[in-house]
């Protein structure tokens, strides 16, 4: 089964998007924050990574540098999902090393052929 590790520290957030990914048939797991994320990824082996950039503590970037220079992780493909859709924000999120951007609040409709597309 697809394991997806989902990073957000809004509780709203966090349910909308482990409620629809089950419905999907994905194994969720839930961090609220970049330190709980980076221990989650030693106890399990994560098929994707949805990671919100703007965390209390260790931010985005900092937990995708983290992914990165592990070699368990770094290959783990990484999604950016954030509300700070701003112009050239993509494009930075994948300068540092995510595969995507999935943007927030979450499309409800799109969610899931967003989500596939990153997934092996």
């Amino acid at each position: 089964m697809t394991q997806i590790l989902v990073v957000e520290d809004n509780p709203m957030n966090m349910e909308l998007a482990v409620d629809l990914l089950e419905t999907y048939g994905y194994e969720v797991t839930p961090a609220e924050d970049g330190f709980e994320a980076l221990e989650r990824v030693k106890e399990t082996k994560f098929d994707l990574i949805l990671l919100d950039m703007q965390l209390p503590g260790m931010d985005g970037t900092e937990v995708l540098e983290g992914l990165k220079a592990d070699p368990a992780t770094s290959a783990v493909p990484v999604v950016a999902l954030t509300a700070h859709a701003m112009s050239g924000d993509a494009e930075r999120f994948k300068e540092a090393g995510c595969v995507g951007y999935i943007s927030k609040p979450i499309d409800v409709h799109q969610f899931k052929s967003e989500v596939a597309q990153y997934i092996k």
